[in-house]
């Protein structure tokens, strides 16, 4: 029988709910969360976490396996909460905080058992659990698993002004002047950076005295390419802060945000920091430029949560096979929309895994009239944003869906667009889905959008799959407002509408570039970052 308590993951800090109302706290001592199976060798870094309210002796009390009990040590006994292991030194460097040393006497069972709490002899409080997955802490109250140090960030909200909004490769310099214009700080997240201009703005800033900080993936799908361990490398050797995603326990599977905070402004994109990308040589890409404050503080907040964790080394600490950089973005496209200053009525950020998910589902289910999609590829069948846009469209929702016809996602997108056709058959839906055919504007869809009933939009990381979901650190924007709506929905329509096939040279010479890259490699791409 599991029983109940309390524990939220919050930054790279562990923390049971509620320990700071100790007015409100328990009668008695608490087990609230147990970490049983590291990722290190021989489980070190187990820990016990135990909710104590205020004036309670636990010199009084012992923890108990079902083999063995051990006295608890009292020197906190005056803490809201108390960390237990057996190895407190790794345990400090996972939850940052204190922890207290336990009798290695214990030892948490992978394979689950039953802990009590025992005073004078009698069970005061008692947790069973069951198999634990490696890398996980076990949640007392919710009877749930959740990898260590995930954060759980609520939606932060900003209301009124005005945004920024631009496309690639329509604004190619746009995300570098934007970089440029830094006087005091920045902090720059990324899946993958590769753009020498990126890389030089960076550099700049830093020798005129701002205070620079990167954060990115070490270990992007297919590897780490030659030019992004030369652009950290350059990084670094320049003195600005860089440090990566490559630690153990990981939190994430892929950091995939692509986001900047420039001072007082961020800027949010749909696209990495890399020629192809911000560099508006391939990809059609939406992005937006805030000031609103609550909206870059969270996004502040969130890159200081990422980037202080276990799971993030400094670069030059760092150790990493590289692999040759496949794609040759070489392509010059018309500048059909310009950066835009639009009003917006309220800005929501939105990160996954820790709230995207259900915003965006209940957004969708909110849908009166349209909703307008543009996504590199959809990951299968059950993806719960897929479903909710059936369900809209089951109730009358006009739905268009725009899918890549990037080579490596090309007959996947073709296959999804046969099934969704053949729903819209078979229950008479206002449904439509095409594959996108560039003529000349760009060379291939990366753009992660959103637009429901012409109104809000969402722009940022997030792929159209569970992984990106529910196990990628993922960051965009949910933008209300006619204004915005109306120009992501311009650009939406007009790439919905080209159906001239000719495509640029570049274009042709990336395709026979990549479609060579892909037999030699076995198609190691799994989705367009």
């Amino acid at each position: 029988m599991y029983r109940v308590a309390a524990i939220l993951l919050v930054g790279c800090l562990c923390l049971p709910a509620g320990l700071s109302t100790a007015t409100t706290g328990p009668a008695g001592p608490e087990i609230v969360e147990l970490y049983p199976n590291p990722t290190a060798d021989g489980d070190h870094g187990e820990f016990v976490t135990v909710r104590v309210p205020p004036g309670t002796n636990l010199s009084q009390y012992r923890l108990a396996d079902e083999q063995r009990s051990v006295r608890l040590d009292d020197t906190w006994g005056n803490s809201s909460a108390v960390v237990f292991s057996t190895h407190p030194q790794r345990t400090t460097s996972l939850v940052g905080r204190p922890v207290r040393e336990l009798s290695d006497d214990i030892q948490l069972a992978n394979g689950g058992e039953r802990l009590r709490l025992l005073h004078n002899g009698s069970v005061v409080d008692e947790v069973t659990y069951g198999r634990a997955p490696e890398g996980e802490a076990y949640d007392a109250e919710t009877d749930a698993w959740k990898p260590l140090g995930r954060t759980d960030r609520p939606v932060v909200s900003g209301r009124g002004g005005t945004v920024e909004t631009f496309v690639l490769p329509d604004s190619p310099n746009r995300a570098v002047e934007f970089l440029e214009s830094a006087s005091e700080r920045i902090r720059l997240a990324g899946y993958t950076v590769t753009s020498d201009r990126v890389v030089d703005a960076l550099i700049a800033a830093h020798d005129r005295g701002v205070d620079v900080a990167v954060l990115a993936e070490a270990s992007p799908v297919g590897g780490l390419t030659d030019e992004g361990m030369a652009a950290f490398d350059a990084l670094v050797d320049a003195g600005v802060s860089v440090r990566v995603f490559a630690g153990d326990p990981a939190r994430y599977r892929y950091h995939h945000a692509k986001y900047a905070v420039v001072d007082g402004r961020a800027l949010v994109t749909t696209e990495n920091w890399k020629p192809a990308g911000t560099g508006g040589k391939a990809s059609r890409g939406w992005a937006t430029i805030t000031g609103q404050t609550a909206i870059v503080e969270g996004l502040v907040e969130t890159f200081r949560a990422d980037a202080s964790w276990a799971d993030t080394k400094p670069w030059e600490e760092t150790k990493t096979d590289t692999v040759p950089d496949d794609e040759r973005a070489d392509g010059g496209y018309p500048s059909n929309f310009e950066a835009t200053e639009l009003p917006v009525e309220r800005t929501r950020l939105l990160v996954a895994p820790d709230n995207a998910e259900e915003t965006l589902v209940r957004t969708i289910d909110r849908a009166e009239e349209s909703l307008d999609i543009k996504q590199v590829r959809i990951g299968g069948r059950n993806v719960p944003l897929l479903q909710a846009t059936l369900r809209a469209a089951q109730r009358g929702v006009r739905v268009r869906i725009l899918l890549s016809g990037a080579w490596y996602v090309e007959e996947e997108n073709r296959q999804m667009k046969r099934w969704l056709e053949e729903q819209a058959a078979a229950d008479d839906l206002p449904l439509s889905v095409k594959i996108a055919e560039p003529a000349g504007s760009f060379e291939k869809i990366h753009a992660k959008g959103l637009i429901v009933d012409g109104e809000q939009t969402f722009v940022g990381s997030i792929n159209w799959g569970n992984n990106s979901l529910r196990n990628n650190r993922e960051v965009g924007l949910l933008l209300d407002g006619e204004a915005v709506g109306e120009y992501f929905g311009s650009v939406f329509e007009r790439d919905w509408r080209q159906d001239d096939t000719q495509m640029p040279v570049g274009y042709v010479l990336g395709c026979l570039v990549g479609a060579l890259g892909a037999v030699a490699v076995g198609r190691r791409i799994e989705f367009d970052g």
